[in-house]
């Protein structure tokens, strides 16, 4: 009785343990030793960033392939693999749910069909959605980010695109559109296939493109969701971010925006983030690594650039370019429609180098626009042999209506829609520099006809006073002969 007893009261304990939830997520995935001993391995890999002079040594990692990036500037601050072709796993979400939000509103309805349930790996990651379940796009973006479900993916898909493959066509011309040149996509959600790949470089890009809307990166740093009771299930579904940087879990980072995490058994570890602090905002990919040191060598990356690096504003600090000359750029006559400063360097150029440099230790290469543009320069800035930044010389904005011209597009340096300008018909283009060489042309040929003229008056001079000479002699000499 006793023994029936013992047995009943284990029973009733193993139900309640496993009745209730208890979520385990795939970046908790323990490595086993023989692949501890290849992340070691991997540490011995060259890290191309470390061997660019003046810069910054960044950390050792076991990652396969890592990139930190700087948001504003496209600047590489630290450069390992990142163009070696790697399984992205569920990162690849992030090109989905960029799509969705750009073609489809939050409030519209996706129905999940049976091929969204029943084509993805019933083993892989889900929250337990049913064929005809009803979710709005946005529940759908925060089962898809925070969730990481396979089938939310598939279903995205389908509503944006009408079928998985027209969605695939679509990831894959906007990643080549971002200038993705190693990435190849075959499905939604980046379940395993040997023709789905990426490299760091492309993630970085693309997370790039996506951290500039705002509705993703508030979705992808958000801590936990609930999607309340659909059509068919009555009871919540409570969510939390695999990312394990957001604010109150275990590696919680000062300055996170959001990220997504990634697992395969042949991707390993993937995870992209972003994060801000002090103005400098910087992307981090980690492809192929272990459990937890994913994080660890994200936060590693992000000290490294937030500690190492400084961002400085390009017209503030330039001075090899004087705008402010009053015989530069300036006129007091009525022709140029205004005696103030007709051009000037944009505001939000910036920089990011060392801080064990100045600006001055940074090449500048200036770049003349054909007038098409709606500025006049581009000024790009190398370090090392690296670009680490640019800024364009503009009309000023205190004699912009006097330097409007048709057909012109103007895309601020912060991703702001362009502005078409409405031509001005009283105001004609004057390129200085093309004028100062046509007329030193024409000066130049004016000086050499001037010269050989006289060289040839100067002959012919010559040759007519020798012969005038002789004729003289001549004319002398016969009379004294008559004489």
């Amino acid at each position: 009785m006793r023994y029936l007893k013992r047995s009943f009261f284990f029973i009733i304990i193993y139900i309640l343990l496993f009745s209730y939830s208890i979520p385990v997520y795939a970046v908790n995935t323990k490595p086993t030793a023989e692949q501890k001993a290849a992340a070691e391995e991997r540490k011995f890999l060259t890290v191309e960033s470390n061997e660019w002079k003046g810069w910054p040594e960044g950390p050792v990692l076991g990652a396969e392939a890592a990139i930190l990036m700087d948001f504003n500037t496209d600047t590489i601050l630290y450069s390992k693999n990142i163009h070696e072709q790697l399984y992205p796993a569920s990162t690849t979400k992030m090109m989905t749910a960029l799509l969705t939000i750009e073609n489809t509103s939050m409030d519209e309805i996706v129905t999940f069909s049976h091929e969204a349930i029943h084509n993805v790996d019933s083993d892989s990651s889900r929250i337990g959605i049913d064929v005809g379940e009803q979710l709005t796009v946005e529940q759908c973006l925060y089962g898809l980010m925070l969730g990481s479900a396979n089938e939310v993916a598939y279903a995205l898909a389908e509503h944006v695109a009408g079928s998985l493959d027209a969605f695939v066509d679509m990831m894959n011309e906007r990643a080549a559109a971002l200038g993705c040149n190693n990435t190849h996509f075959i499905n939604a959600n980046g379940l395993p296939n040997e023709d789905h790949y990426t490299c760091a470089f492309d993630l970085a890009l693309i997370a790039k493109e996506c951290y500039r809307n705002e509705a993703f990166a508030n979705i992808s740093g958000t801590r936990n969701y609930t999607i309340p009771a659909t059509n068919i299930q009555s009871e919540e579904r409570i969510m939390d971010n695999h990312h394990l940087m957001v604010q109150g879990f275990r590696y919680e980072y000062n300055g996170f925006i959001g990220g997504k995490t990634g697992y395969t058994k042949d991707a390993r570890q993937t995870l992209v983030s972003c994060a801000e602090r002090n103005g400098m905002r910087l992307i981090c990919v980690i492809m192929k690594e272990e459990s937890p040191d994913q994080f660890i060598d994200t936060q590693k990356l992000f000290d490294y650039g937030f500690d190492g690096f400084q961002i400085l504003n390009i017209k503030a600090n330039e001075t090899r370019y004087t705008l402010d000359s009053s015989t530069f750029f300036k006129t007091d006559l009525d022709i140029m429609g205004s005696s103030k400063q007709a051009l000037d360097l944009n505001d939000s150029g910036t920089v990011i180098i060392p801080k064990t440099a100045s600006f001055e230790d940074a090449d500048v290469e200036l770049t003349y626009a054909d007038g098409s543009e709606g500025y006049v320069a581009t000024l790009d800035y190398y370090f090392s042999g690296n670009h680490v930044g640019f800024t364009t010389l503009d009309y000023a904005h205190s004699n912009k209506e006097v330097f409007e011209f048709a057909n012109v597009l103007r895309a601020s340096m912060e991703g702001n829609s362009p502005q078409t300008l409405k031509r001005n018909r009283n105001v004609v283009f004057v390129n200085v520099r093309r004028i100062i060489i046509i007329l030193a042309s024409v000066l130049g040929a004016i000086l050499i006809f001037l010269f050989m003229k006289s060289f040839i008056l100067s002959y012919s001079y010559s040759g007519r006073h020798m012969k005038n000479i002789e004729k003289k002699r001549y004319r002398k000499r016969k009379k004294n002969m008559k004489l």
